[in-house]
Formats: C-alpha cells, sequence, structure tokens
C-alpha cells in the first residue's frame, strides 16, 4: 500500500485544496465528465511525463451526510514511462465545486476515509468463499497479498476464526497481489488459486507462512519451496491455466473496481473496517 501511494506521489501532485464544512447547505452536485477530465488533466496531473489516458466514473451517489453534495469515485488510467497505472481517486462535487477532501470541523470527520464505494452483494459468491457458511450472519470481503507483512499478522487468525465460527463468519477472499513490491507473489496466488479450486482451503493460510525472498520470480523456485516447506506439490502447467490466468485477472478487475489499491483491505458486512479486528468483536458477542 505504502509503496502504490508513492508511485501515485511521484506522478500526481497531492492536492493542497481542503474544503471545511460546518454546515448543510441546499444546492444539487452536478458533474460533466469533459470537465471533469480536463479537470484531472490540469490540476490533478502536474507531472509533464504521465499521460491521462482517461477517467471511469466507478460510482456516483448522494450521501446523507453531505446534503447537496455528491461524491465520485474514479480511476483515472494513466500512462508513465511506458507503464500503465490505475489511480483511484474520490472527489466530491457541489455546483461548480469539486474537491477531494471534505473535513467537517464540527464533527472532526474526513469525510474521504469514511466514505467509500458500494459493495456489490455479487461479490459474495461461492468462487470466492474460502471460509465460513454462505449464510453466516456476518460477511467478510477480503483483498489481500500473500507476502505483505500485514496481511501475515491478520489474514491467517481471521480465516482460522471463520472456520471455528462458521455460522457467524464467512469470508470472501480476493486475490492482490503487490507485484511492485513482492514478485514472488505472482506465483503464490496462482498456487493458492489452484489450491482453492482442488478444494485444497487449508493451504491459502499455510503460504502466509512461507518463508522466501520476495523478489523471486522464479517460478520453478517457488513452486520448489512450497513443497519443501508447505508439502503441497504443484506443477507450472497446473497454475497457469487459463482458468487460474482469468480467475486472478478478475480479481484484480474487482480491486479496481472496488477502489482497492493496498493489502489487506477488509470490509465487514459492506463496511470498511479500517483497524481489521472488527471480526473479534463479532465472535465474543456470539
Amino acid at each position: 500500500m505504502l509503496l502504490m501511494r508513492k508511485l501515485l506521489t511521484m506522478v500526481i501532485v497531492p492536492f493542497l485544496t481542503i474544503l471545511m464544512i460546518g454546515c448543510s447547505g441546499s444546492s444539487e452536485a452536478s458533474v460533466d465528465n469533459t470537465k471533469l477530465m480536463k479537470f484531472i488533466e490540469t490540476q490533478v496531473v502536474k507531472n509533464k511525463d504521465v499521460k491521462v489516458l482517461g477517467v471511469e466514473i466507478i460510482e456516483k451517489r448522494k450521501v446523507e451526510e453531505l446534503p447537496g453534495w455528491e461524491v465520485l469515485f474514479v480511476n483515472m488510467k494513466l500512462q508513465y514511462n511506458n507503464q500503465m497505472i490505475t489511480a483511484p481517486e474520490t472527489f466530491f462535487v457541489r455546483d461548480n465545486v469539486i474537491t477531494p477532501l471534505v473535513f467537517d470541523m464540527d464533527k472532526n470527520i474526513n469525510y474521504r476515509d469514511d466514505i467509500k464505494p458500494t459493495i456489490k452483494d455479487a461479490l459474495y459468491n461461492k468462487e470466492h468463499l474460502v471460509a465460513g457458511n454462505a449464510n453466516a450472519k456476518h460477511k467478510i470481503l477480503l483483498f489481500s497479498d500473500p507476502q505483505c507483512p500485514f496481511c501475515q499478522e491478520v489474514v491467517p487468525d481471521l480465516l482460522k476464526a471463520a472456520r471455528e465460527n462458521p455460522d457467524i463468519l464467512s469470508v470472501y477472499y480476493y486475490h492482490l497481489p503487490l507485484e511492485q513490491i513482492h514478485p514472488v507473489s505472482v506465483t503464490l496466488v496462482k498456487i493458492m488459486e489452484f489450491a482453492q479450486k482442488s478444494g485444497k482451503m487449508d493451504m491459502l493460510e499455510k503460504i502466509y507462512s512461507l518463508q522466501i525472498d520476495p523478489a523471486t520470480t522464479d517460478e520453478a523456485t517457488i513452486i520448489d519451496e512450497v513443497k519443501k516447506q508447505l508439502g503441497f506439490s504443484v506443477t507450472s502447467a497446473q497454475i497457469n491455466t487459463q482458468d487460474i490466468i482469468t480467475a486472478l485477472q478478475n480479481d484484480k478487475d474487482t480491486a479496481s473496481k472496488t477502489m482497492v489499491s493496498g493489502t489487506p483491505t477488509v470490509y465487514i458486512d459492506g463496511k470498511i473496517d479500517k483497524l481489521r479486528e472488527g471480526y473479534k468483536d463479532l465472535i465474543t458477542k456470539k
């Protein structure tokens, strides 16, 4: 997550405008796609080496917390040094005013942190259910990279909790390998996806304990280490099938459409869990 932010900081000048509110208004918001594109080209992306290829509005909606305002969740399509970058952004629009940050001085609330895209029900599907029952009381949506240090602290315990409390928690897992930080994860998530399709759900948790250089890219070496350390044997042919490649691309696309760029990202019942420990309270209340 930190590297992604650093990369985006290099190509996108951070906004200096902070709109502070202390009362609500009555004007209705509106947005013009052409104006939005021009705004991004002239005010958001300042690096001359960065080309704005387009902007995709993921979701546009009004929220009761900000009467008269409209929230835009967008993905900016950028090209930097021949590299394609999808950069998520949140904008708040009202009349002819657009700002990336709205702060309520009375309530001490940063709405940028609190308002997130709507989690679609379709994301809770059997293909991504890795722990717990589909009809569990609480549904957890998880985006993770097995080599992310923060994921290694959170994910194994989360999966264990769902397995031990299947009627309370269900976990829907989406692969989001941070290739620029942990190149080894590109192969690891293929192995995890193969294990999942083979019914070896325990391997998802075990992969998080794998000791390996995050910079490793040699597939044979990675497969050998998984067999040596975890006792799970796979072949290159098994993890490079079209269905696995498609499944992982779909996970990546889902992360993009949900504006998730860092790991671990955890949603509980459709709401972002910033501390990633909310599931613990759900278990103690059972």
